[in-house]
C-alpha cells in the first residue's frame, strides 16, 4: 500500500547554479514519502517483539500462554478474547482481544522470506480507505509505520458517524502480522494507559508460521486453542 497521492521530489543539483555556502550550513537531501517509510520499515528491529518461534523458548518460563497454533498469546490481566470464525470455510481467521475500553483483532498473512511487502499492503489499505471517503494518516509508531484511519461509518439506525482505527504492521520470516487497534486506544493515541495493554499484547506474540507453502498475503489459519495446556 502506498501512503498515497504525493508526488516525487528529485532534486537536481546543477554545478553552474550552486552557491557557495558557509561551513556550518549543510545540503540535506529531501526523502520522498516512500522513501521515508521505507527507511522506518528497514530500522524498525523486532528485538522486543513480535517474535518469531525460532527467535524465543516459551519453555523458559511459567507463563501460562494461549496457543492459537500459527500464533502464541500472552494474555495479559483481564483480557477478553474472541475467536473470529470464517464460518464458511470453518476456519479461525483471526482473533480479537481487549480491556473494556479499548480492543486489537490480530491476523497473521503469508509473507516473503527475503524482502518486504509491508508498503504493497498500506498502499492497499490506504486506496480501501479512501474508496469508501475516509481518511489515512501514516507516521512513526511503537511498530515501525503505523496507519491511522478515520471511515464514515452508517449504525442499523441510519445515523452516520466516524470509525476510528490504528494499524500495526510487522513483517518477519515468511509472514506479516496485522494489529488493528479500535476503542479509546485508537481515539486517544497519545495516551500510554489507554493503549499499554494492547501494545505488550501485540509485542509477546509468537509466530509459529511452518513451513508450508503459502501465497505472500494469504491468510494463515488459526486454531481454536486448548486452554488446558500452557
Amino acid at each position: 500500500m502506498k501512503p498515497t497521492d504525493e508526488k516525487t521530489v528529485e532534486e537536481t543539483i546543477d554545478e553552474e547554479t550552486v552557491e557557495e555556502t558557509d561551513d556550518d550550513e549543510e545540503i540535506v537531501d529531501e526523502m520522498t514519502d516512500e522513501e521515508k517509510w521505507a527507511e522506518i520499515d528497514e530500522l524498525f528491529d523486532r528485538y522486543e517483539g513480535p517474535f518469531d518461534i525460532e527467535e524465543v523458548d516459551l519453555d523458559e518460563d511459567d507463563v501460562q500462554r494461549i496457543d492459537l497454533g500459527a500464533l502464541v498469546v500472552t494474555p495479559f490481566e483481564e483480557m477478553q478474547l474472541q475467536l473470529q470464525v470464517d464460518e464458511p470455510r470453518q476456519r479461525v481467521q483471526s482473533f480479537l482481544v481487549g480491556d473494556g475500553a479499548s480492543a486489537m483483532e490480530v491476523a497473521l498473512f503469508a509473507g516473503p522470506r527475503r524482502t518486504s511487502m509491508l508498503a504493497e499492503i498500506r498502499e492497499e489499505i490506504a486506496a480501501a480507505t479512501e474508496k469508501e471517503g475516509g481518511e489515512i494518516t501514516l507516521l512513526e509508531g511503537p511498530f515501525g509505520v503505523e496507519l491511522r484511519r478515520q471511515q464514515p461509518v452508517t449504525d442499523a439506525q441510519g445515523r452516520r458517524g466516524t470509525h476510528v482505527s490504528r494499524t500495526w504492521l510487522v513483517g518477519g520470516p515468511g509472514w506479516v502480522l496485522r494489529g488493528i487497534v479500535f476503542g479509546r486506544a485508537a481515539l486517544e493515541p497519545e495516551n500510554e494507559d489507554a493503549s499499554i495493554a494492547l501494545l505488550e499484547c501485540f509485542g509477546n506474540l509468537v509466530v509459529r508460521r511452518g513451513t508450508a507453502p503459502a501465497a505472500p498475503g494469504s491468510l494463515i489459519p488459526l486454531t481454536i486453542p486448548d486452554l488446558e495446556q500452557k
